[in-house]
Order: structure tokens, then sequence, then C-alpha cells
């Protein structure tokens, strides 16, 4: 079984940086990882994901530039770094592991999920 943990979020003003981290108990190094995100009275979406090894990474377009996932298997942990935040990223950020190892866009293809983290993008 697997746990994961969000840590980072916060308040921070447009154009600013946050790096949200991503905590897993159980070995993850298999596992595919993903950053979703979900907005006030909107669907969860598709961020980030980084496959096992960290070779490839996916970017939603949105934030293709200014974000980057990437993951430290010797710590099991998760890490997105978000750059030039706009007001349109506020939202719970929550991360995901899938151990069939497809670093999908899909978030029902992701059998864990931590408890989400808040970001709040404002001035």
């Amino acid at each position: 079984q697997v746990q994961l943990v969000e840590s980072g979020g916060g308040l921070v003003q447009p154009g600013g940086s946050l790096r949200l981290s991503c905590a897993a108990s159980g070995r993850i190094s298999s596992y595919s990882m993903g950053w979703f995100r979900q907005a006030p009275g909107k669907a969860r979406e598709f961020v980030a994901a980084i496959t096992w090894s960290g070779g490839v990474t996916y970017y939603a377009d949105s934030v293709r530039g200014r974000f980057t996932i990437s993951r430290d298997n010797a710590k099991n942990t998760l890490s997105l770094q978000m750059n030039s935040l706009k007001p349109e990223d506020t939202a719970v950020y929550y991360c995901a592991a899938d151990r069939l190892g497809r670093a999908s866009r899909t978030f029902n293809e992701y059998e864990y999920w931590g408890q989400g983290t808040q970001v709040t993008v404002s001035s």
C-alpha cells in the first residue's frame, strides 16, 4: 500500500514561485507519478506526469515552460516546481501514483492519491 502526503502549498503573488513536494510511504520507484489540480467548481485536471525513472515527463499545455516535475526515488519523493504563477493556477494540487507506470494524463489511471495541498495565487 502506498500513502502520499503533499506539502508546500500556500498563498503567492502573481509571478511568484512555489515548490510542492509529495512524500510517499512504500516503494514508488517502479510507479509513474503525476500531479493534478482541481479548482472550485471545476473538474480535476492533469498538470504533469513523470515515468518511473524520471527520464520522461509530460505537461499540460497551460503549465509547460513554467512548471517542472521531478522525482527522487532514493528519497521516495515527488516535486513540482512552479514558476511564473498566475491566478488561474489557483487550485488544490494532488499527487498521484500509478503502479502500472503509464504516466497518464487521465486521473482514473492512478491508484493512489494524496489529500491535496492548496495553492492560491493572488495579489
